[in-house]
């Protein structure tokens, strides 16, 4: 879990790093950092069979965003202090085409110089961009400072996306009389001590805000009314907060329910019948993985071909399917294709998409305002 650990700084930089190996015809690899689990293998063999020439394919699965992140960053300091380094004498930065990143990075990426762009607005290398909705291609169009902008550059591709979702033990629920179907419903009777939260200032205020008919992405909580009085009702009615271990609680009744990833709910829900998820019909948080470029590696082909694979519609089906996430690109996946406890997350309809929104990131003294209010209702 912990697939989307915010960043609130320059991170850490970890000195051991995975790297691809060198050598080779650069014209016949292609070489991918991917989040584990974020692609079948299937689909990579498929591509393979689907190109005219013969290439080497090396997709190297890192189990967190976070940890992608920090390559980059490693990346792009060979040149500096740990050229020092005993043990990294001799050692060259991965020689990556391109590497997986969640939205909620792409700014700093973009800001520290970390990536590239993809394609400028007007370019046409990626086939497949114009079947994009316009929101995937609003978020991924920024400014060289990594501020939305419509007449900047495209730094990343969505390949899949999910969303914060409320997850419940349904026979726990039912026999309140009620099961969930929007936020308010945290703060219903008989809920006191049964639920768990994400540890995560964003996720927790900005349902808040949802409730309240607000954005997730508002930078000045001193102007929502009622803000603080709806967080400290709704603590009372919080059993513990927790970004890793939410399930394990509801699947032992511990807690009846939780606010929680898709990326976590969808795998447990088949195996857990008595659990349900749905998505809040006021809107949530949405999370991307998008492939990025990181800075100096060449522009090839071969990663636009592998991008607009991505983008076909029976590609984009079976990542999502296999995956358990939703596409950015529109498929026909129907009931028969998926189970059915999955079925109202990966099939939510276009009015909830249309209210629910991407975290961006918020200037530095909204971040403490967030971090601030949090703690102090956690008391």
């Amino acid at each position: 879990m912990d697939r989307r650990s915010f960043l609130l700084g320059t991170s850490t930089l970890a000195l051991s790093q995975l790297l691809f190996g060198c050598g080779g015809n650069k014209q016949t690899e292609l070489k991918v950092q991917l989040l584990k689990g974020s692609i079948p293998g299937q689909v990579v063999n498929q591509f393979q069979k689907s190109l005219q020439q013969r290439v080497q394919l090396k997709f190297a699965p890192v189990e967190r965003i976070q940890d992608l992140f920090q390559q980059l960053q490693n990346s792009t300091d060979e040149q500096g202090w740990k050229r020092f380094i005993p043990f990294r004498q001799g050692q060259k930065a991965a020689d990556t085409d391109l590497v997986t990143l969640g939205d909620y990075w792409l700014q700093a990426a973009i800001e520290q110089k970390l990536i590239q762009p993809l394609q400028e607005v007007q370019g046409n290398q990626l086939k497949q961009w114009s079947a994009l909705d316009e929101r995937w291609k609003q978020l991924v169009t920024r400014n060289d400072r990594g501020i939305l902008d419509t007449q900047g550059k495209v730094w990343g591709a969505p390949y899949r996306w999910g969303s914060t979702v409320i997850v419940y033990n349904r026979d726990k629920l039912q026999k309140l009389g009620w099961t969930p179907k929007d936020w308010s419903d945290l703060w219903r009777d008989g809920m006191q001590q049964r639920i768990s939260l994400l540890n995560q200032p964003r996720e927790v205020i900005g349902l808040v805000l949802k409730k309240l008919g607000k954005s997730y992405n508002t930078d000045n909580l001193d102007q929502v009314p009622d803000l603080e009085k709806e967080l400290q009702r709704l603590n009372q009615q919080v059993k513990f907060y927790s970004s890793n271990n939410y399930l394990e609680p509801l699947i032992t009744e511990d807690t009846w329910l939780a606010v929680g990833w898709s990326s976590d709910v969808l795998p447990v829900l088949a195996r857990y019948p008595q659990l349900a998820a749905v998505i809040p019909q006021s809107g949530t948080a949405m999370w991307v993985d998008l492939w990025v470029r990181p800075a100096g590696s060449n522009k090839g082909t071969l990663s636009d071909q592998w991008i607009d694979f991505c983008w076909q519609p029976s590609t984009a089906k079976q990542i999502s399917v296999l995956t358990k996430s939703n596409s950015p690109i529109s498929t026909n996946i129907t009931i028969s294709d998926i189970q059915e406890p999955l079925w109202s997350v990966l099939q939510s309809d276009r009015a909830v998409f249309d209210k629910s929104e991407f975290l961006l990131p918020l200037p530095p003294p909204a971040i403490k305002q967030y971090e601030s209010l949090f703690a102090k209702i956690k008391v």
